[in-house]
């Protein structure tokens, strides 16, 4: 598992790639990638190209940065995902929660 984060050269995006398992494991260095900015984004990217795994607690921690970003007001989305994370996603009707791509 491997968890890394850019920000694009206006400060308006956060990407946050996830690599491998997305479990309770990720917990505390995915927040760390998203918590220790001086600005909060505008818009967060999370991008699941490269993860195989996901489980409950990974839903909770999106929740989490949900959250964070501002609630219902917040830009978060969901891309890249594979068939697997993407039908958790479904079931969960995380849909209706972020932008999924």
């Amino acid at each position: 598992m491997s968890i890394e984060s850019e920000v694009s050269q206006d400060g308006k995006t956060l990407t946050i790639t996830i690599r491998g398992r997305f479990d309770f494991g990720s917990h505390q260095t995915f927040r760390d990638t998203y918590e220790h900015f001086y600005k909060k984004p505008e818009v967060y990217v999370v991008d699941l190209k490269d993860t195989t795994y996901m489980d409950s607690s990974a839903l909770g921690m999106l929740l989490l940065l949900r959250d964070y970003a501002g609630g219902e007001r917040a830009q978060v989305q969901v891309i890249n995902s594979n068939n697997d994370v993407r039908k958790i996603l479904a079931i969960s009707n995380f849909d209706k929660l972020f932008d999924i791509s």
